[in-house]
């Protein structure tokens, strides 16, 4: 039986599920594309290949293997983009929630069901068919759950818009005791440098009081000043444009001290040492071409 436990972003990871390239399929057509970033390499003819997919997240297992992480990875669906585990599910405390992703994803989730029945299943839920939530717009740190969404009355003519309000509620009623607390995020269906496809996105926690964000990401400047009044701002990391675009803020804690970063993260990375991080420079450039990079490559099950 898997004992889940996961109250945040960065204490000591045990187990995790990392998603997988092989078998990835074709590349798609631009109808077919998901989100703004992916649209723009297909057209530009850059868009990922496999092979180099599997090198990138081979590197990141092997430094799973270093700090002794468990790590499940799903079944492999033919022809199919299982990178994005993120997405599927996420662990807050002991309960997993599948999430309800767009319809064509749902073979990922049987994906991995052979990790689903090594759980509780009284720790299993899946929310009605209105709620709309995904991994990447949950974050946990201390006593609060962070969740992006977007607030738009457009909301279902955008597929970048992955988590709704009804999302948010259900969160809150599931955990009555917890400060929920949701921001309203930039999207863009055409311009991948104007859309926060999840929080993680533009904000992300690291370590035990600092964090990674992007200001423009957020509709609200309230919902902005919130993080830097909770955070203080000396204790943030701000990212440009072309840096939210390259994903910097999408990096992964194994420990409060060890972050796994993009190797060409220059500026963040250099940012993370001057502050104690120890730094797993990996290469993942070419995944992030799909509006994707570590966070959302990973559903974390257990830390201490």
């Amino acid at each position: 039986m898997l004992q889940l436990n996961i109250h945040d972003e960065t204490s000591r990871l045990k187990a995790v599920v990392l998603g997988i390239a092989e078998n990835n399929g074709p590349t798609p057509t631009a109808e077919e594309a998901y989100d703004p970033k992916s649209l723009e390499h297909i057209k530009a003819g850059t868009y990922p290949v496999e092979a180099d997919m599997i090198a990138e997240m081979e590197a990141f297992n092997q430094v799973f293997q270093k700090y002794d992480v468990k790590v499940y990875r799903p079944e492999i669906i033919e022809n199919y983009n299982q990178i994005f585990t993120r997405d599927i599910g996420f662990v807050i405390d002991d309960i997993f929630i599948k999430a309800n992703i767009l319809p064509d994803r749902e073979r990922e989730l049987d994906a991995i069901q052979y990790v689903i029945d090594q759980m509780n299943p009284q720790k299993v839920v899946r929310p009605p068919e209105e709620v709309h939530i995904e991994g990447g717009d949950v974050m946990l740190w201390n006593n609060h759950i962070f969740i992006g969404t977007y607030k738009g009355s457009d909301y279902k003519e955008y597929i970048t818009a992955r988590t709704n309000l009804a999302g948010v509620n259900y969160i809150k009623k599931l955990f009555p005791t917890k400060i929920v607390k949701e921001f309203d995020l930039v999207k863009s269906k055409i311009e991948p440098r104007d859309n926060a496809l999840h929080l993680d996105c533009c904000f992300q926690p690291v370590g035990k009081n600092k964090g990674i964000i992007y200001k423009s990401g957020f509709r609200e400047e309230a919902d902005y000043m919130y993080l830097v009044k909770l955070f203080g701002k000396e204790n943030l990391f701000h990212i440009e444009r072309e840096e939210m675009y390259h994903m910097n803020s999408n990096v992964f804690s194994i420990a409060p001290d060890v972050v796994v970063s993009e190797k060409n993260f220059i500026r963040l990375n250099n940012w993370l040492k001057k502050n104690g991080f120890i730094v797993e420079e990996i290469p993942y450039a070419e995944i992030s071409k799909q509006e994707g990079l570590l966070r959302c490559s990973t559903l974390p099950l257990i830390r201490e």
